[in-house]
C-alpha cells in the first residue's frame, strides 16, 4: 500500500467515503465562492487540501482510486483550481489544473476535463500567453460537434487570445460567433458545469473583448449591463473591466460615479483579478494629463481602498 493510499483510506475512516466527501467540499467552496470571492473561499482550499494529499500529488502519479471517486476528485481538483485562479495564486493554479486534467483524463470524464482545459486557457490569457491559451482551448474538440454552452465558451476563451493577439476583426468575429451560438440554447449533451454560461456571462466577455479591441464606446453599455444583473461574486469583474473601459473612454463623470459606488466596499472584494483590474484602471487614470482634478482624486482614492495583497504570482509555465 503507497503512503498516499494509506492517508485515504484513513481519512475516509474519519470522515466517510470519498466521493460523497468530495461533492460536499465542492459545494461548500462554491457557495464560498459564489457568496464572497475566491479570497474567502481560500481557507476551504487549504482545508482540501489536507484532507485530499491525491490533489497535491504528482499529476502522472498512480491514483489509487475507482473510476467514481477519481471523477470526485477531479471535481473537486477542478473548482480549487478556478479559486486559486481568482485569487491570484497563479503558480498553484497552474498545477491544481494539470492535477485535475490528468484525473478526468485516467477516469474518461470528458466534460471535467474539458472544463478544466477551458479555465486553464483563461489562465494562460491572464498571463499574456495567448498562443498557450489557444493551444488549450484547440484540446477541447472531440470527435462530435460541441454543445452550444460549451462551444459558446470557446468561442469566448479564443476571441480573448485573438484580442491579444493583435487580430481585431477576428476576436469580433469569435465574440459575436459566441453570443449567437449560445442562442441556440442549452441540450441535454451540455455538461452539468455550464450551468453558468448565460446572458450575462457572454455579455460581460463581449463588452471586455471589445475594451481589449480599444473599442472602449461599444464595451461601456454591454459592460454596464453585465456589471449590473444579479449575479456571483466574480462577476465583479466585469465592474472592474466597466472603470477600465470608462477611463479609456474618457467619460470621467461615469468613472467618478462608479468609484463613488466602488471604494467603500472595495476592501471586502474577494477576486484578485477583480482587485488588480481596478488597480490598474484607477493607475491609468491617475497617469490621464486630460482627467480632470475630480476623476484623479477618485482615482486616489479607489487605489488607497483597494485591499492590500502581496504580488500576484505570475510565475506559472505552460
Amino acid at each position: 500500500m503507497t503512503g498516499e493510499t494509506h492517508r485515504a483510506r484513513a481519512r475516509e475512516e474519519e470522515h466517510g467515503p470519498l466521493v460523497p466527501l468530495a461533492l460536499d467540499t465542492v459545494r461548500r467552496l462554491l457557495a464560498l465562492d459564489a457568496g464572497h470571492g475566491a479570497r474567502a473561499a481560500l481557507p476551504g482550499v487549504r482545508e482540501a487540501l489536507r484532507r485530499f494529499p491525491e490533489l497535491s500529488a504528482d499529476p502522472a502519479g498512480p491514483p489509487g482510486h475507482d473510476s467514481d471517486e477519481l471523477a470526485a476528485l477531479a471535481e473537486l481538483c477542478e473548482v480549487i483550481g478556478w479559486i486559486l485562479f481568482d485569487a491570484g495564486r497563479y503558480r498553484a493554479a497552474h498545477h491544481a489544473n494539470l492535477r485535475a486534467l490528468a484525473l478526468a483524463e485516467r477516469c474518461g470524464d470528458r466534460a471535467t476535463a474539458r472544463l478544466v482545459l477551458l479555465n486553464h486557457s483563461m489562465l494562460q490569457t491572464q498571463l499574456d500567453r495567448p498562443r498557450a491559451a489557444l493551444a488549450s482551448v484547440a484540446r477541447v474538440a472531440g470527435p462530435r460537434a460541441l454543445p452550444a454552452l460549451v462551444d459558446s465558451l470557446v468561442l469566448v476563451r479564443r476571441a480573448h487570445a485573438a484580442a491579444l493577439l493583435g487580430g481585431g476583426a477576428r476576436a469580433a468575429r469569435l465574440i459575436r460567433r459566441a453570443r449567437s451560438r449560445f442562442l441556440d440554447g442549452a441540450s441535454p449533451a451540455d455538461p452539468p458545469w455550464a450551468w453558468w454560461i448565460d446572458r450575462t456571462e457572454l455579455l460581460g466577455h463581449h463588452g471586455w473583448v471589445l475594451a481589449r479591441l480599444g473599442e472602449f464606446g461599444a464595451a461601456v453599455p454591454l459592460l454596464h449591463e453585465a456589471a449590473t444583473a444579479p449575479g456571483p461574486s466574480y462577476r465583479h469583474l466585469f465592474t472592474a473591466e466597466l472603470l477600465a473601459a470608462l477611463a479609456g473612454a474618457g467619460a470621467w463623470r461615469e468613472a467618478e460615479d462608479l468609484i463613488a459606488d466602488l471604494a467603500p466596499r472595495a476592501a471586502a472584494i474577494g477576486s484578485a483579478r477583480t482587485t488588480e483590474t481596478l488597480g490598474r484602471a484607477a493607475a491609468h487614470l491617475l497617469g490621464r494629463a486630460d482627467a480632470p482634478p475630480n476623476a484623479r482624486a477618485a482615482a486616489a482614492f479607489l487605489r488607497e481602498s483597494l485591499p492590500a495583497r502581496p504580488a500576484p504570482d505570475r510565475r506559472a509555465r505552460s
